[in-house]
């Protein structure tokens, strides 16, 4: 019993040395948040642009056609886009650019009004096939006489033409702007810090954002008859500049000089 008395007295004696300690030395436990409190930092968005001509041709144009049966349609729309692919080829168009960007085959019904009952039936007239290809190519002088050759050889439906940038440019032209970018953030922060006598010492972190890519605008879009598509292709078809746009968040470390 004794002995038990004994080693309580011990293990208060203990605590209470730990105690005092702590009151003693409150900075021991302070220190890791005062020196985040010396830290000085300043955030910066850093911006770059470029105006850069399009790489990339995309036509999306087929044909329509609508005949009694479903079979028939399908084999007169089949006959009608060989001849559309060879003579896309014969621009210089190859297969690994042509693609199928739609199929579709529907029935077409008739509504019959019978004043007599006052109802309304429908009559099963035909099929409706539609096969669209898209043409995707870097060859952007071809324009015009895709659309030519294509609409020559039975294409009645010209839905969207347009210029963009190929994978492979949009790849080169983000590397070259996010340095554009930071360097721009660093510029703004050293022209910043210049008036309160305070200079860039580090970086703390760093944000990249999403490349502002154009969405690509048609040159001409919807549905045309083959003459009208005649017409439209027989004017020069011209690509123009588009402008991209990236951005990065920089927080930089400073100090007084």
């Amino acid at each position: 019993m004794k002995k038990s008395k004994q080693l309580v007295i011990a293990m208060l004696a203990v605590l209470a040395v730990s105690v005092s300690f702590g009151a003693l030395y409150p900075e021991a436990n302070a220190q890791p948040a005062s020196i985040l409190s010396l830290e000085k930092t300043l955030s910066v968005t850093g911006m770059a642009t470029a105006s850069v001509d399009p790489d990339l041709l995309t036509v999306n144009f087929g044909i329509e056609i609508q005949k009694p049966t479903a079979k028939q349609a399908l084999e007169e729309n089949s006959k009608m886009m060989k001849n559309v692919i060879s003579a896309l080829k014969s621009v210089g168009i190859t297969e690994s650019e042509i693609s199928t960007s739609s199929l579709n085959i529907y029935p077409v019904y008739e509504y019959i009004s019978d004043e007599f009952l006052g109802i309304q039936t429908r009559e099963l007239v035909g099929y409706n096939v539609s096969n669209i290809l898209s043409v995707e190519t870097e060859k952007l002088n071809l324009a015009a006489d895709i659309i030519d050759n294509g609409v020559d050889a039975g294409v009645n439906r010209v839905d969207s033409v347009y210029y963009s940038l190929s994978p492979q440019k949009q790849m080169d032209l983000k590397d070259d702007l996010l340095e554009q970018a930071i360097t721009n953030a660093e510029s703004k922060a050293t022209k910043a810090l210049v008036p309160l006598d305070h200079t860039v010492i580090g970086v703390k972190s760093i944000s990249l954002s999403e490349f502002g890519m154009p969405y690509p605008q048609p040159v001409f879009s919807g549905d045309f008859a083959m003459a009208e598509s005649k017409i439209m292709s027989s004017t020069p078809v011209f690509s123009s500049e588009q402008d991209i746009t990236t951005s990065v968040q920089v927080v930089f470390l400073i100090g007084s000089n």
